[in-house]
């Protein structure tokens, strides 16, 4: 992915990011949250990718560090809690229900994906806190319940350092400026296959224009 294709993200942003995942970012629109640190630790994504393919998961949770916190949470149990307090606890699941369409209606601010639902198991039950933890810190605390309470149960992920290093950034901002330079050369034999097309095309309907007067004029004496 490009940043011409999305110019609000910054290069050295873009290099920080694709550090943290260790691929280069798809479909990537902006920046929505910033760690303590400096670093991304949000990012919004594109209803669509690329080529197309939807991807709903409109806050996607790029830091390593916090990502790795969320991860316990998950295996110890949190989600199946919270998932049985949803089903218990009216005024949760109604809180829960405006975060489903606090999400949706995100969404569908840049493109809506008909038949598919918002992320993180909204509305109803729990699949994925790093989801939420992520739509929480994009949207504010108090927008989101259960990502509001994820992140509460964890440490500073940020106190110890950056999830990634100047040489890891670095490293990937490289990639990123390979990987650019291979979708710019893509495109370059892309476009060129398709002016010869054209061109063909062109002189493909000229020839059939001048056979077509000829036998008029042959047909005329």
């Amino acid at each position: 992915m490009t940043t011409e294709n999305h110019p609000a993200v910054s290069d050295a942003d873009v290099a920080a990011i694709a550090a943290q995942l260790g691929r280069v970012p798809r479909g990537l629109r902006a920046v929505a949250h910033r760690c303590p640190c400096g670093n991304p630790d949000v990012v919004e994504t594109a209803p669509r990718l690329p080529d197309g393919t939807p991807f709903p998961t409109l806050y996607y949770l790029t830091c390593p560090k916090a990502a790795s916190l969320i991860g316990t949470l998950e295996a110890d149990g949190v989600m199946k809690e919270q998932s049985a307090r949803l089903a218990e606890d009216p005024e949760l699941a109604a809180a829960y229900q405006k975060a489903h369409e606090d999400y949706i209606a995100r969404r569908d601010a840049i493109e809506v994906l008909e038949g598919f639902p918002s992320a993180g198991g909204m509305p109803d039950r729990v699949k994925c806190l790093h989801v939420l933890a992520g739509h929480s810190l994009a949207a504010g605390e108090g927008v989101n319940p259960l990502g509001d309470e994820a992140l509460g149960m964890l440490e500073d992920w940020w106190a110890k350092g950056p999830c990634v290093s100047p040489a890891e950034v670095e490293a990937a901002g490289e990639r990123v400026a390979r990987n650019r330079a291979k979708e710019q050369d893509h495109e370059a034999v892309i476009a060129a296959k398709e002016a010869k097309t054209a061109e063909r095309a062109a002189k493909k309907r000229a020839a059939e224009e001048g056979d077509a007067q000829e036998s008029s004029s042959r047909e005329s004496e």
